[in-house]
């Protein structure tokens, strides 16, 4: 999760208002890809990190510093997008506060039988994204 921690620092400033959240995947115990928060109407960093996976990737595991979106903004759904790749195993750093997500971006991948692991370094995560988070919706 440090990793992704670290990763999500490499969005800043472009990204806001939207937070920087990073995503590394691995598979067989390296990272194979990388991605972060891009501006506002790109892609977010688990669909940044899918984009740039190799083509042979399978049995994923992904490390995410805030919950994979729910719903379709202006860029589609995050976690819908991961059900379109070989993913066994996301670890979140925390959960999105935003009310359109709270839980419903783990509930889609629980539902796929990808197994979710939330609170994951979370004082740490924290530390990096809390001050760019919407809490008055």
């Amino acid at each position: 999760m440090q990793e992704a921690i670290n990763e999500g620092k490499k969005a800043l400033p472009d990204c806001l208002p939207n937070p920087p959240i990073g995503c590394v995947i691995v598979q067989d115990g390296k990272i194979v890809s990388r991605g972060h928060t891009n501006k506002p109407g790109s892609d977010h960093a688990e669909a940044m990190a899918l984009k740039l996976l190799p083509k042979d990737a399978k049995d994923l595991i992904l490390f995410v510093t805030l919950e994979p979106c729910s719903y379709f903004g202006r860029t589609p759904s995050c976690a819908k997008t991961m059900l379109q790749y070989p993913v066994q195993k996301v670890y979140v750093g925390t959960l999105d506060p935003h009310p359109k997500n709270q839980g419903a971006g783990i509930k889609i991948l629980t539902d796929a039988n990808i197994e979710v692991e939330t609170a994951v370094l979370e004082k740490e995560v924290l530390e990096s994204i809390e001050s760019y988070l919407l809490h008055d919706f």
